[in-house]
């Protein structure tokens, strides 16, 4: 439970001159603005340690030292000590089995009934009352047993659900025989109340992506393509990286998963406009023409994917791609007739053909099993 939830509503108090003020007043603006600092500290922060409270104990001592320092629990309330403190070592011979025992030394925030009196004072009508009350954290050792898995767990189930909640902040963890540390303190189960600053990483991959041809590449290839020369294609892709839940747009980074040559042997499949009869049996090749892949629009929940591909002769030539090209500048010029000839038609025409070339030489010519690896890095 935070402080917000214990919150039914917020006043400020309010003050004239000539009004009594009673001990509730005084103590109603304190408890105020303690509790808004502590709804600061409980959304800002993480229940841990602020600095300091460093604990030193070594094998054989029968005492551990506690220095000074500052912690925040769960509810955002400041758990500090501002003296060294010395803590008995807990008066346990071992374990049943006559091993050593295993305790979480942890601190807390003290409850009002925990606080010691510093001052009290006469007041009106033969009343006394307390004005000052020192604030110590409260130490205390927590016995760990070990579960079924061999892990150790707190024996104290409200205990246990106390750390889980971050009431109680563990310092150290104390391996205990003979009345006396068996080993050197451990502090690997420290809490920092500062977030984290390792960034947050995700990845997946793939297996599908949607290629849709990148524009000026196929229109370069539909107006200046000559037979024999090598090909360059471009692609693109849209990744979604949904499932990662990156709340900002991270860094991208891709690769191509999948053989990077791929030979084909042969006329590509006969379809409706394609030229039939006799052609040349050709190899070539299918390959990646730059292993780094460009990324673009980057968001939380996707990026955009280029990547050029090269089409080589490996023997004879590129004449059934050539003849392909031919095929498509016809059906171009066809279509300007058909829009009626203006600069606008063969624009348009330029753009239907160009899309209906790139999804042909996808379907025809780029391998299925062709898979994205992603990784994105955010903070």
């Amino acid at each position: 439970m935070s402080t917000l939830d214990e919150t039914r509503f917020i006043e400020r108090q309010q003050f004239f001159n000539g009004q009594r003020l009673l001990a509730a007043d005084l103590q109603g603006l304190e408890a105020f603005n303690r509790e808004m600092r502590w709804l600061h500290n409980a959304s800002l922060h993480q229940p841990g340690i602020g600095s300091g409270l460093a604990v030193f104990g070594e094998k054989g001592d029968r005492q551990v030292r506690v220095m000074p320092g500052y912690a925040l629990d769960a509810l955002g309330r400041e758990i500090v000590l501002i003296e060294p403190l010395a803590e008995q070592v807990p008066p346990v011979a071992g374990d049943e089995s006559g091993g050593p025992a295993f305790f979480d030394l942890a601190i807390a925030y003290p409850r009002d009934d925990d606080l010691e009196e510093v001052e009290s004072r006469q007041g009106l009508c033969d009343t006394l009352g307390t004005v000052r009350l020192q604030e110590k954290p409260i130490l205390c050792w927590i016995r760990l047993v070990r579960d079924q898995a061999g892990n150790y767990v707190v024996q104290d189930a409200r205990l246990q659900k106390d750390i889980n909640d971050g009431l109680k902040i563990v310092l150290a963890r104390a391996e205990v025989l003979n009345c006396q540390l068996n080993k050197p303190l451990s502090v690997m189960e420290r809490r920092n109340a500062r977030p984290a600053k390792t960034p947050y990483l995700d990845c997946g991959i793939e297996t599908d992506p949607v290629w849709e041809p990148w524009g000026p590449l196929s229109e370069r290839i539909l107006l200046d393509h000559s037979r024999n020369e090598p090909v360059v294609i471009g692609l693109q892709t849209t990744i979604d990286t949904s499932q990662a839940g990156f709340t900002i747009p991270p860094c991208y980074t891709a690769r191509l998963d999948g053989p990077r040559l791929i030979e084909r042997v042969g006329p590509p499949p006969v379809i409706e406009g394609f030229p039939e009869g006799p052609l040349p049996q050709p190899t070539f090749a299918v390959l990646l023409y730059q292993e780094n892949l460009n990324i673009t629009d980057a968001t939380p929940d996707s990026f955009r994917l280029y990547m050029l591909l090269l089409i080589v002769p490996i023997q004879g030539d590129l004449m059934e791609f050539t003849t392909l090209i031919d095929d498509y500048r016809e059906r171009m010029t066809d279509r300007v007739t058909e829009l009626g000839g203006s600069p606008a038609a063969e624009e348009q025409a330029l753009a239907e053909i160009i899309a209906e070339l790139g999804q042909r030489i996808i379907r025809d010519w780029i391998p299925d099993d062709w898979s994205i690896v992603w990784m994105g890095i955010e903070g």
